[in-house]
């Protein structure tokens, strides 16, 4: 039986062959892990800064609280604009779409293979930091992890169908993802990569709820820091977001399709 396009096998056999296309690209994928430390970066600047106080946040909880921005955003980092902008010129979406299987179905699974194997990476970054920082080290409790997984696979949900939109573009316009850049100024200033939503004014904060950016890493890293948040209204917002971004995902999709006219097609 399948279910949207997809049975057990062909899970098992996309999940394979991209984990095992994954494996190839490792120390691509290490450098990719050592890259994502800004939220420990901005961890040393905000710590000098006093703005513990201002956040209402003892000695380690601004410290958990990076530590959770990074780990989160290690598994909710998207790319698939430009995966599918490559395909898109290079003719390699041709084959893919003669195939029983939708393509996005492809990106995900290699986004979660790319996870799989960046895995060990992003431990062995935050055990470091835990090495360095001891008194940070906090165990949360398995539903405070499985809540907070929960947040952070429906944060990559969102970025993946932000950058779905974008990528689909790529059938009117060869170079989609410059406008990727242009939703990557809003992210890293809303998100809470650089500093937590609550260092905002209120205004400011009202302002940012309304997009998706919070939702994509501020969220998600206070539940897993066990930080004061509500975490009703913060997954209602994930699911609005989520699907309100499926539905014009798809229609942009087949509405590119249709126009679609690389070798091949």
């Amino acid at each position: 039986m399948r279910l949207f396009g997809l049975n057990c096998r062909i899970v098992a056999a996309i999940l394979g062959s991209q984990y095992a296309h994954m494996l190839e690209y490792r120390a691509e994928i290490a450098l990719w892990s050592l890259s994502g430390v800004l939220p420990l970066i901005m961890l040393s600047v905000w710590s000098s800064s006093g703005i513990r106080t201002t956040l209402d946040m003892n000695d380690v909880a601004l410290d958990r609280y990076f530590l959770s921005a990074f780990l989160v955003r290690q598994f909710s980092v998207v790319w698939v604009v430009y995966a599918f902008e490559e395909d898109v010129l290079l003719g390699r979406l041709s084959p893919y779409l003669l195939q029983p299987l939708h393509p996005l179905w492809r990106y995900v699974a290699a986004h979660l293979s790319e996870q799989f194997t960046r895995l060990p990476f992003a431990a062995a970054i935050a055990a470091l930091f835990l090495l360095i920082q001891p008194k940070v080290l906090w165990l949360p409790g398995p539903g405070t992890l499985l809540l907070a997984w929960l947040a952070t696979w429906m944060a990559f949900a969102i970025a993946f169908l932000l950058q779905s939109l974008i990528a689909a573009l790529c059938f009117w316009s060869e170079k989609a993802s410059a406008l990727e850049r242009l939703l990557f100024i809003p992210f890293v200033f809303l998100s809470g990569l650089l500093t937590p939503l609550t260092a905002f004014p209120p205004a400011m904060q009202a302002v940012a709820r309304w997009t998706p950016f919070p939702y994509l890493i501020d969220f998600p890293a206070r539940v897993l820091a066990q930080r004061p948040v509500d975490w009703m209204a913060g997954f209602c917002a994930q699911l609005i977001w989520i699907t309100l971004l499926l539905p014009l995902a798809l229609c942009l999709w087949r509405a590119g399709v249709r126009r679609y006219s690389a070798m091949g097609a």
